[in-house]
Formats: structure tokens, C-alpha cells, sequence
């Protein structure tokens, strides 16, 4: 199930770009400030090799994946990564049921509740509502009304720490968040610092809840 990692934390730290020998040191920087889900987008260099790394060093405390899966093929080699989770752009349910079928959690993005439900039906553990920008809190609050209750769904794209209140007004259960936590060429400091703002920006919300 999803819901166990995202308890902790909501929030999957999207590390497009991220290299093989930064991979540990930035998971390990990002997990330190509550974080326990890291996504290692395939458009990165050398995805698998950092999906290895991360999964050896911290997969026993941290949900390790992959993004930008796009074929069943992808899949497979996540897997053979060590990697437990497929995050996708799209909702190619040949590529959700291949996901489930391996034993592997699977994160479609869907931008239409037809998507949803469909992406729900082969399998998915939970919907990535791509691109947020495209969208807006008062269609997740539609959306959550037809939904069933458990499912998760986390926006993603435009996710700033102080833009996240309406969404989760709205129904979202988390957020996963790319550029604005990690970059390539930002320093260690800097990404652990943009992971405290995103972790404390959360626990002020469920604060005031």
C-alpha cells in the first residue's frame, strides 16, 4: 500500500537530473528532513544506477522509484533495480497492470476523472493529478467527490510550500514536488534547506487542520 509512506511525510521528492554520485547524499538530505518517498525520474542520467543506489543505501526506511515510466519494459527494470515504485506521466494502463503485476506500487498521472477511474481499474495505488498547473483546487474538490475516499491523489507540478494549503483544502493527500526541492548543480545545503521549508510547510498545515 501507499498510504503507510505518505503518512510520515505526503510529499515525493522528485529528483529529475539527479546523477549516480550525488544520489546518496542528496536521498540521505532529503530523508533527514522527514521525506520517505524519492523519485528518480528515467530522463535522468543513468537512472537505474541511481535507483540502485538509493534502494541499497536507504530502501529499508524510504519508498525508492522510478518517474517518467513510460513502457512495460521501463518497468521491468525498475524492479530489477531494486526499485518499488512507478510514477508515470500518463495512464497507459498496459504500463499500470505490468507495474502491479511485479509487485511494484504504481503512481499514474491522470488529468481527466475518465483517466482516473480507468487508471484506478487496472490497478493503481494512487493518482498523480499532472500537470497541477493545468488543473486547479476547485477540480481536485469535483474530483474528490466522485473518487473513492481512499485513494490518494497528489498534485504535482507548480508545488510551492505556500501554495499547498488550497490544494489540501480541496482533498489532495500529498504533493510530489521536482524543481523546486532539487535541481542539478544546487548544493547539498541548498536542497536539504528547500526540504525542511516543504516538511515544515506541511506540518503547519495538518497543525492548523
Amino acid at each position: 500500500m501507499l498510504t503507510p509512506w505518505l503518512k510520515p511525510l505526503p510529499l515525493v521528492a522528485i529528483l529529475r537530473g539527479l546523477a549516480p554520485g550525488e544520489a546518496v547524499a542528496t536521498g540521505r538530505a532529503i530523508v533527514d528532513a522527514g521525506f520517505r518517498v524519492l523519485e528518480v525520474p528515467l530522463n535522468s542520467p543513468q537512472p537505474f544506477d541511481s535507483i540502485a543506489l538509493l534502494a541499497d543505501a536507504l530502501g529499508s526506511d524510504v519508498l525508492v522509484g522510478a518517474g517518467t515510466v513510460m513502457t512495460p519494459a521501463q518497468v521491468e527494470a525498475v524492479a530489477n533495480a531494486g526499485g518499488r515504485l512507478i510514477v508515470m506521466p500518463h495512464a497507459d494502463t498496459t504500463v499500470i497492470r505490468t507495474a502491479k503485476a511485479a509487485g511494484l506500487l504504481c503512481v499514474p498521472g491522470v488529468a481527466t476523472p475518465t483517466e482516473a477511474f480507468a487508471a484506478l481499474a487496472a490497478g493503481a495505488d494512487g493518482l498523480k493529478l499532472f500537470p497541477a498547473e493545468q488543473s486547479s483546487p476547485a477540480v481536485l474538490k469535483a474530483w474528490r467527490a466522485v473518487l473513492p475516499r481512499e485513494v490518494p491523489v497528489l498534485p504535482v507540478g507548480g508545488i510551492a510550500p505556500d501554495n499547498m494549503a488550497p490544494w489540501v483544502a480541496a482533498g489532495a493527500a500529498g504533493f510530489g514536488i521536482g524543481s523546486a526541492l532539487y535541481a542539478p548543480g544546487r548544493t547539498l545545503d541548498d536542497t536539504a534547506q528547500r526540504a525542511s521549508a516543504f516538511a515544515q510547510a506541511w506540518h503547519s498545515l495538518e497543525t492548523h487542520a
